[in-house]
């Protein structure tokens, strides 16, 4: 199984990005997937997650209205993208596949991760 994450870099406060994970080796389509991230110093925090159809997302209190996540199963990709940035969204962001959406735990799969920072 490989997620490989894409799009990340240095953006303002205030600006937008969007991030990518190409997956291969599963069944797309079957898992959940998710978004996390990791600042230095501090522990993984979890920032979006979809379900295996798209039809439900959840989003961590940080990011609510801010950050949308989505998949295109055809494409086996699932897509973050962050608009109104802050400083404190920068970290290195992870994509993740997993069995149930809503828990972090059963994600077993994960990604290499990209670095997002945020600047003043």
């Amino acid at each position: 199984v490989q997620l490989v994450e894409s799009g990340g870099g240095l953006v303002q406060a205030g600006g937008s990005l969007r991030l990518s994970c190409a997956a291969s080796g599963l069944t797309f389509s079957t898992y959940a997937m998710g978004w996390f991230r990791q600042a230095p110093g501090n522990e993984r925090e979890f920032v979006a997650a979809i379900s295996w159809s798209g039809g439900s997302s959840y989003y961590g209190d940080s990011v609510k209205g801010r950050f949308t996540i989505s998949r295109d199963n055809a494409k086996n990709t699932v897509y973050l993208q962050m608009n109104s940035m802050k400083v404190e969204d920068t970290a290195v962001y992870y994509c993740a596949a997993g069995s149930l959406v809503g828990v972090p735990e059963s994600y077993a799969y994960w990604g290499q991760g990209t670095q997002v920072t945020v600047s003043s």
